[in-house]
């Protein structure tokens, strides 16, 4: 069994590494993570990755500040996959458009340490995530910010397939919408068998949508694990060819980016795809008992019960921009607490405040938050993975209520990572291979 020896980028508290060790812990070994957080103070994530897995090196400095003999280092040390949920806040819809920067503001750029990455540890596969938006970034250049990500990974030698994944839709707690990159070196034995494919079936252009088209719907990693109905929604789909000049594809690109994708040699085929659902587990499974829920977590304050009915309800404000115009922002009403029916809405890092998207719970006909424990829960993650942490000096401490809810905001559901995992190892190993 060929192992994959992997470097966690951006870890947070190693969504990634459990996924893929939940996977196959013989294929997959994370040898270094890279966790921090440069507008805290605390490194809080990084001490839970050190108290979660004591066994690899954990890097607590910017990625921006790791020297090149660092990845040098990795790559002399065999690591041959990189993995990391880079981080997403100028393409997040949590930014209103008027302030976004998509892929040159301050964490979009980070985007690039992944590329330096790559150039000096040469990996043969990645798997990186972010929001779904990413697809349409910016909003005055549709497409652009995945476009240049496309340009810079092909012309380093990679193929990268992409597919938007609601981790509801594949049975799972939440309806968490993300976009997952499977990205994977030309000289690999997957894609040497691809490039034969193609080769025996066509000598031109003329048939290259129908072949990408294969792929799409029954041959990449995402059809074989989360397959989709065998026709583009609304016959959706768009074929480019990128420009080998990055800084070209920045200036001039102009197209579409669907949900669905596969780039290989510069061109790229995407589509608008619908998933073949799955029973998603709903909040009813997945929520504590009563008996274990500490009375912080219920809400019976008057005022405070009032604030909840008002952010979740239909509002229309006036307000004023810097020039003095005025205008009304509107907001729809959505129910006044959470159907324990329903798999959970997508958490934020805000989960553990007061405001709009914080889940709210009626339970016999008690108001109460989420507890840390059922955030990670909808997350895919053990009961009390972020309840403890290890400092520099080896002392263990409890993290904060508050703090271990943004962590479940900030993460990824395990799950989708898992079944990931178990396709990688089947295209790795060559099991069951459909090519």
């Amino acid at each position: 069994m060929e192992k994959l020896k992997i470097f966690s980028m951006f870890d947070g508290v190693g969504g990634f590494i459990l996924g893929l060790n939940n996977s196959n812990e013989e294929l997959y070994k994370t040898i270094y993570s890279n966790q921090y957080e440069p507008s805290r103070k605390s490194q809080d994530a990084y001490e839970v990755g050190v108290h979660n897995f004591p066994d690899m090196e954990h890097i607590n400095i910017d990625v921006e500040l790791i020297p090149d003999k660092k990845f040098k280092e990795m790559y002399n040390n065999g690591v041959n996959m990189i993995v990391g949920g880079f981080p997403c806040q100028d393409y997040s819809v949590a930014r209103s458009k008027k302030n976004e920067m998509g892929i040159e503001g301050k964490k979009g750029v980070l985007f690039w340490q992944i590329i330096r990455a790559v150039r000096f540890i040469k990996p043969k596969y990645l798997i990186l995530e972010n929001v779904d938006r990413l697809l349409k970034s910016p909003s005055n250049q549709r497409g652009r910010d995945f476009a240049i990500m496309l340009s810079a990974f092909n012309s380093l030698g990679y193929s990268v397939e992409w597919r938007v994944i609601n981790a509801a839709d594949y049975g799972c707690a939440q309806r968490r919408r993300r976009v997952f990159f499977y990205v994977y070196k030309n000289d690999t034995r997957f894609a040497k068998k691809m490039d034969l494919e193609f080769e025996s079936k066509i000598s031109d252009l003329t048939d290259i949508e129908g072949l990408y088209d294969d792929y799409i719907f029954n041959k990449g990693l995402f059809a074989r694990q989360f397959p989709i109905k065998k026709e583009p929604y609304k016959n959706r789909s768009a074929f480019y060819e990128l420009s080998n000049d990055v800084v070209k594809v920045s200036d001039e690109f102009t197209g579409t980016v669907w949900n669905t994708g596969i780039m290989r040699h510069g061109r790229y085929f995407t589509i608008d795809t619908e998933p073949i659902k799955e029973t998603p587990i709903p909040l009813k499974d997945i929520i504590q008992d009563e008996k274990y829920i500490p009375e912080e977590f219920y809400v019976t304050d008057e005022d405070k019960l009032e604030k909840y009915k008002y952010l979740r309800g239909a509002k229309k404000i006036e307000r004023t921009t810097p020039d003095g115009h005025k205008w009304i922002y509107s907001e729809g009403g959505m129910s006044p607490y959470d159907s324990l029916d329903l798999p959970a809405r997508t958490m934020l890092t805000s989960e553990g405040s007061v405001n709009r998207s914080t889940h709210f719970l009626k339970i016999n006909n008690r108001y109460r938050l989420l507890t840390p424990i059922e955030a990670e829960r909808i997350q895919d993650f053990p009961d009390n993975w972020t309840k403890l942490k290890k400092d520099e000096n080896g002392i263990i401490s409890e993290v904060s209520t508050r703090m271990r809810m943004f962590f479940m905001g900030n993460a990824l559901v395990t799950g989708i990572v898992k079944r990931i995992g178990d396709e990688l190892d089947k295209i790795v190993n060559e099991k069951d291979m459909y090519l």
